[in-house]
């Protein structure tokens, strides 16, 4: 694998030095060693956020650091060995994409020093609202100087990690149809409605005793960390991320006379137990489904039950 290396010379802050041989085509190879001095943050960037224009937020960065240090991942792999090889280097490490790379990112700093930060780049940006991450970068910068942190909580869905929203049924196939379109938030709510007609809701088995009268038939199960999918769509608006616990939320499929109140009370935060929506603050809990279609903080999973779902308390350090 070759990882390419990107350095901007420009005016204020600094944030890396390199010494390395670096090939003719501006690419250096992993077998080689390099060292970083005074570095402090390094940027992950996905290329296919933000409908594949990462160039803006290159040349805002240019403008304000000196020689930063980042990568354009185009792959997990890439990513991975990034993160890995700058890591004795760098205290803060910046997802530049949506809810599907921060959690990529976030995963690798988990219950570890390390802190991470935002750009928003994606469709909904929901953990970055939720988060108070917006897009402008001079802010950015004056929070990775103070270096302030908090620690929140992530939890897990079997193996599958999690930061924000994860769920099954309805919005599992969505996300699923939704990956196969140009993305953007006018073909999120086409593909929603074209799925809600013609879903059948899932079936719901609950192995505790605790939990065994909710097992039943529903629209969708959503395991919520913080309030929102996206684009302030506020599924669960009491969760919390730093309480020890996920809001477990079973919807059951309601007639279409009831979809302008359940949109407008979710675009509203005033979605609440009723006839339709169920809320479990749980830190851990386990149930089958009888489907294996899952999205994880917006990204499509096939995952098999039973499922395990458990909270990782105060396990992320994240800027502030």
């Amino acid at each position: 694998m070759n990882l390419k290396i990107f350095s901007i010379r420009t005016k204020k802050l600094c944030g890396l030095c390199v010494q390395n041989k670096i090939n003719s085509n501006n690419t250096l190879k992993s077998s080689e060693y390099f060292y970083f001095w005074k570095m402090k943050f390094a940027f992950i960037i996905n290329p296919y956020s933000a409908k594949k224009n990462y160039q803006p937020f290159l040349e805002s960065l240019s403008k304000r650091v000196e020689n930063p240090l980042y990568i354009v991942s185009k792959s997990l792999e890439d990513t991975d060995d990034f993160i890995r090889r700058v890591w004795n280097d760098v205290d803060i490490f910046v997802a530049v994409g949506g809810d599907g790379t921060i959690s990529v990112v976030a995963q690798k700093l988990i219950n570890t020093s390390k802190i991470l930060a935002v750009f928003p780049a994606g469709s909904g940006n929901g953990f970055s609202n939720e988060t108070n991450f917006n897009k402008n970068i001079s802010r950015l910068l004056e929070k990775i100087e103070e270096k302030k942190f908090r620690e929140i909580d992530t939890f897990m869905v079997n193996e599958h990690f999690s930061i924000n929203v994860s769920g099954t049924g309805f919005d599992g196939k969505v996300v699923k149809e939704f990956e196969k379109t140009s993305r953007g938030f006018k073909n999120y709510i086409k593909v929603s409605i074209q799925t809600f007609f013609n879903y059948k809701p899932i079936k719901i088995k609950f192995l505790e005793e605790d939990h065994k009268q909710y097992n039943g038939k529903y629209l969708m199960l959503n395991i919520a960390n913080t309030r929102q999918f996206g684009n302030n769509a506020y599924i669960a608006p009491m969760a919390s991320k730093s309480d020890g616990l996920v809001d477990l939320v079973l919807v059951k499929k309601f007639p279409l006379t009831y979809s302008p109140f359940f949109a407008f009370r979710m675009f509203t935060k005033r979605l609440k137990d009723d006839d339709y929506v169920t809320y479990l603050p749980v830190s851990e809990i386990e149930f089958k489904v009888n489907t294996k279609t899952w999205h994880i903080d917006g990204e499509f999973k096939k995952i098999k039950s039973p499922i395990h779902i458990k909270v990782l308390p105060k396990s992320l350090r994240i800027l502030v």
